[in-house]
């Protein structure tokens, strides 16, 4: 008998940050596909879904922390899985886009790691790509299909504009190539000014920066600087400790991925800045947090982005039309 084939969404974790599969899935009012997955003694991974897929909506959620590799391969695995058991859509989600730093060829004979990584994806059965705050925006272009580009800037802008009220503020670029998405930020912060970290370098000491300048009115101001991931957290400290000597009354920092790599914990706390805000696109575990450090959650966002695509709705529109 002809019929229209009922939609049926199937959500899917991975094992590095099972918590926000489970927040997801509870903002959906679904439950997490259960399924085995283990490593064989000499470390590969093993994936198997304990219900049947035919046909599905599959969405698979993946945070690439450390170790980064093992992850990533776990949730191609995933996709592989999905895709040879027939599901009819398979949507990656990946909150942090692993080796999103290596964009493009800074010089010869290096790799284009980000590009890899979406050829991968696309190998393995994915039809579409959902991520936060790529490091820049022309990775969207590496993947042949869809990419959803979602912006955690709305989420931290928020709870700054409801923190700090009342406040001069003067949103901060720790270097000038983020000065587009400082721009952004004042926008939404209703017009505030920008200054950003201006570097300058010896041409006879290659590799060395030799001072910092603040360009912008800081003085007496809340600066907020901002950035779209933290490391080591040694750039976006110094620009902390550069800005308050500058006069800055007080710094915040807001990033989206707090990827927080071995002293950038101690960095942060002794950088002097007043809160350190993150989402938790990456998990953030208790003995890297510390007072100051505030973790908003991601999950509401994923879950309304995936309702979206499964009801065939508009992404864009959940950021007033801009992403």
């Amino acid at each position: 008998m002809p019929g229209t084939p009922k939609k049926n969404l199937m959500l899917f974790g991975g094992r590095a940050y099972p918590e926000l599969t489970e927040e997801v899935s509870k903002h959906l009012n679904v439950t997490v596909t259960p399924q085995q997955a283990y490593d064989f003694a000499n470390g590969e991974i093993f994936v198997r879904f304990e219900e049947s897929v035919r046909g599905c909506d599959a969405f698979v959620i993946q945070s690439h922390t450390a170790p980064i590799n093992q992850w990533l391969m776990e949730q191609l695995i995933m996709v592989d899985a999905l895709k040879r058991a027939s599901a009819k859509r398979i949507t990656v989600i990946m909150p942090f886009y692993p080796y999103s730093r290596q964009d493009k060829k800074h010089r010869g004979r290096e790799p284009i790691s980000a590009r890899l990584v979406a050829d991968l994806f696309k190998t393995a059965g994915a039809d579409r790509l959902v991520s936060v705050d790529l490091h820049t925006a022309q990775i969207q272009g590496f993947f042949d299909g869809p990419v959803d580009h979602l912006w955690a800037m709305p989420l931290l802008a928020d709870h700054i504009r409801g923190k700090y009220a009342g406040h001069e503020i003067t949103v901060v670029s720790p270097d000038s190539g983020r000065t587009k998405l400082a721009e952004k930020w004042a926008d939404t912060l209703g017009g505030a000014p920008i200054a950003f970290i201006h570097k300058t370098r010896d041409p006879l000491r290659p590799n060395e920066v030799v001072s910092n300048r603040v360009v912008g009115k800081v003085e007496g101001r809340l600066c907020i600087v901002i950035d779209d991931m933290v490391d080591t957290g040694g750039t976006i400290a110094g620009a902390v400790k550069q800005l308050l000597n500058e006069g800055a009354a007080d710094v915040v920092i807001a990033a989206t991925h707090g990827i927080l790599s071995g002293p950038a914990t101690q960095r942060l706390q002794d950088s002097g800045a007043r809160e350190v805000v993150f989402t938790d696109t990456l998990p953030i575990p208790a003995e890297k947090r510390f007072p100051k450090m505030t973790v908003l959650s991601i999950a509401p966002l994923l879950a309304r982005v995936i309702q979206e695509v499964f009801e065939d709705g508009s992404v864009t529109s959940l950021f007033d039309g801009n992403a």
